[in-house]
């Protein structure tokens, strides 16, 4: 099913969470926090100004995204759970990769 969100909204995808912690200690999926990362997946049009014109979004799909703990709305389609949220609920892009400390 295509689904196409409408005016400044996003679907996303949640990132997967770390099921260890650095010092080795496996997290149980009970006391597991949803990860607060995750991938655009489809993006509205964009919102119309005072001036009535469509002020396209800063964020496009397969951009890696943070947003807040509490942000969007979790639905189900096509069996997998995402999120709609508005373009203002995500806090910015997550460019390039993180270097890893050694």
């Amino acid at each position: 099913m295509k689904f196409r969100p409408l005016h400044d909204r996003v679907v996303v995808r949640r990132l997967t969470a770390e099921e260890k912690t650095k010092g080795g200690i496996i997290i149980p999926d009970t006391a597991q926090e949803k990860p607060m990362e995750g991938e655009i997946v489809a993006v509205g049009a964009g919102a119309r100004n005072e001036a009535g014109a469509i002020v396209a979004l800063d964020v496009k799909a397969g951009d890696k995204v943070l947003f807040g703990k509490w942000s969007g709305t979790e639905v189900k389609l096509d069996g997998e759970e995402l999120l709609i949220m508005k373009e203002s609920d995500i806090m910015g892009i997550i460019e390039g990769t993180p270097s890893k400390k050694k």
